[in-house]
């Protein structure tokens, strides 16, 4: 079998990683709209692993702005408990099969930052990021680091996503995550079954796009739910397909529907053949006549 480092992938599901659909149709359209309002500003992820959420977030870097990823990858981890992790979590990891995968789709590397998040703030300056995804240790010490200094790196309006905030193999996650919301001002804006997107500006405009932008979703399930007096969008992938522009979706739309009228019209018929056949068939005219039998003699009985 080739390696992945020998053969690039030739899409993103062929890039091995945690990064639901779901969270793939989120990302591109959190991006996309902040294009449309104008914002601009760097772009953030702390966490790598082999690359498959930078090389989405890579298709939205615009002129003038950076994408600075932060990774260990196979250096080593500040403390025994992080090393511990990154012994049985994340072996494979290494910087060259990152940047074989990133540039299989992109002619540009980001700037690399190889060593511990903590050192991110050394490379990005305060307020001058749009976007950031925290998706590196789950101990709780240092995501709730990651956390704050994404806070940092983002103005009043950008955008946080932080990963793996509620599964049961990480509950320094949560506990970091949470405590930013209840105690830092961190407003969510929705959840995933993986992540929790988040700003420290107003969570209800975006709330209200998204929320329109949902409601014309096939392949989305979503409900409203009020978390300590405030607004929580759930997001939910049905089938949820990769992320594709308006008129490739309605194209899609029009085909399917096409195909379910030709599906119809071919049962119907069939249907009509049918019907025509038990009309002409032999036990059809004989029931008729035993039918008009008994009707006829009852006529003569009247005359």
């Amino acid at each position: 079998m080739i390696s992945q480092e020998t053969a690039p992938p030739a899409s993103l599901d062929d890039v091995k990683g945690w990064f639901p659909k779901i969270d793939q149709l989120l990302f591109t359209w959190l991006l996309e709209r902040q294009e449309r309002l104008g914002e601009r500003g760097d772009l953030v992820e702390l966490g790598s692993y082999l690359g498959k959420s930078a090389i989405l977030m890579g298709r939205h870097l615009r002129e003038g702005e950076t994408f600075t990823v932060c990774d260990l990858f196979d250096g080593d981890a500040p403390d025994d408990s992080n090393q511990a992790e990154m012994r049985g979590s994340y072996s494979t990891l290494t910087r060259r099969a990152f940047e074989s995968n990133y540039r299989a789709f992109h002619d540009r590397l980001p700037e690399i930052v190889q060593g511990p998040t903590s050192l991110i703030l050394d490379h990005v300056q305060p307020e001058t990021c749009r976007f950031v995804h925290v998706d590196a240790s789950h101990l709780y010490e240092h995501v709730k680091a990651d956390i704050e200094a994404a806070h940092v790196m983002l103005p009043a309006g950008g955008l946080i996503v932080c990963d793996d905030y509620r599964s049961e193999h990480t509950p320094g996650v949560a506990a970091a995550v949470w405590r930013s919301v209840a105690l830092d001002g961190l407003r969510p804006i929705c959840v995933t079954t993986q992540k929790l997107y988040g700003t420290w500006g107003d969570a209800d405009a975006v709330q209200d796009d998204l929320l329109e932008w949902l409601a014309g979703r096939e392949d989305a399930w979503h409900e409203v739910q009020q978390v300590a007096g405030r607004r929580l969008v759930r997001v939910r992938g049905k089938g949820a397909t990769r992320p594709r522009n308006e008129a490739t979706r309605l194209k899609e739309r029009l085909v399917e529907a096409e195909r379910r009228l030709a599906r119809s019209k071919a049962g119907l018929a069939r249907a009509q053949k049918e019907l025509a056949d038990v009309r002409g068939s032999v036990s059809f005219k004989v029931g008729r006549a035993a039918t008009a039998l008994p009707r006829a003699l009852r006529d003569a009985r009247k005359a």
